[in-house]
């Protein structure tokens, strides 16, 4: 080899190395701003965790889970009466949003083509953007005032309404991922296309569609705002939705602005408790899904 081709192969060796070498140091350089911007995410997460374990954790008892208020003055009492009111709300509004929220997204996702797409897309995009004591006021309007009683049902009916556009836009943007040769394949096979999106697609981003749905739930697990014109709120133990309802956001925020130590007491230990069970069923599903899968 000449020593001009030499000259030339050692050049174009060093260019690469330094090349090399800038692109180690960019990957090192956007993993530190990643690690530093990640934890900075994560410490008002932290913070408030160390915050609920270290006020709230020391009231978590046996009584706390199997009793319900207690009047002014005695000590105790716990929050069953709001634990078994958040759930039947939560589960009621879930049976809402689910059913509303994945129509929805199947809708946007398999018949662009439809003319009422874009209207569904507009009314669920201003859904999302509407805040959550809105949207309990409309339901008031619609609900209480007609009927002249606050219920459950009322509060259900809310939360529902707020859970619909979290998963129609998730449900819409996971099976948008679900490969079209998944699609042709089984409109090759002679199927409906009603029958390949309830059988093929469905099941393909059922992990992606739960997620979204726990995502809803866990957003309006802790709504207050709309519970106070709809389920009212009850210091008495009930578990009939056409009654009015106790639900832990709206008695943690009772308990939390009252001037008795009890009852602040009462409200750190119910806001770990409702952070725990929202994570609890997060995890379960996701785990649920993944084995599924």
């Amino acid at each position: 080899m000449s020593m001009a081709g030499q000259l030339d192969l050692s050049g174009t060796r060093s260019q690469i190395l330094r090349r090399q070498s800038s692109r180690k140091a960019s990957n090192i350089f956007a993993g530190v701003v990643i690690s530093i911007c990640t934890l900075i995410v994560l410490i008002p997460l932290f913070a408030i965790f160390y915050y609920l374990i270290s006020k709230g954790i020391s009231s978590i008892n046996l009584e706390f889970f199997t009793q319900s208020f207690k009047p002014i003055g005695e000590t105790g009492g716990g929050m069953l009466h709001a634990i078994v009111g958040t759930l039947e709300m939560v589960g009621l509004a879930s049976v809402i949003g689910v059913l509303l929220g994945v129509s929805g997204g199947i809708f946007l996702a398999e018949y662009r083509e439809h003319k009422l797409v874009p209207w569904i897309s507009l009314v669920s995009d201003v859904l999302s953007g509407i805040p959550a004591i809105v949207m309990g006021l409309v339901v008031y309007a619609m609900i209480v005032l007609t009927s002249k009683h606050y219920s459950g049902l009322a509060g259900a009916l809310a939360l529902g309404f707020l859970m619909v556009p979290i998963v129609v836009r998730t449900t819409e943007e996971v099976l948008k991922l679900v490969p079209s040769t998944i699609r042709e394949a089984g409109l090759a096979l002679g199927l409906p296309k009603w029958k390949v999106t309830l059988s093929v697609i469905l099941p393909a981003a059922t992990s992606g569609i739960v997620t979204g749905v726990m995502l809803a739930v866990a957003r309006v697990s802790g709504e207050a705002a709309p519970l106070i014109f709809t389920a009212f709120g009850n210091n008495n133990f009930n578990a009939d939705p056409r009654d009015p309802m106790a639900a832990m956001p709206l008695s943690i925020y009772q308990y939390a602005i009252s001037p008795f130590p009890e009852w602040h007491r009462l409200a750190n230990a119910g806001a770990l408790v409702l952070i725990i069970m929202v994570f609890s069923a997060t995890l379960i599903a996701r785990v649920a899904t993944r084995q599924r899968k």
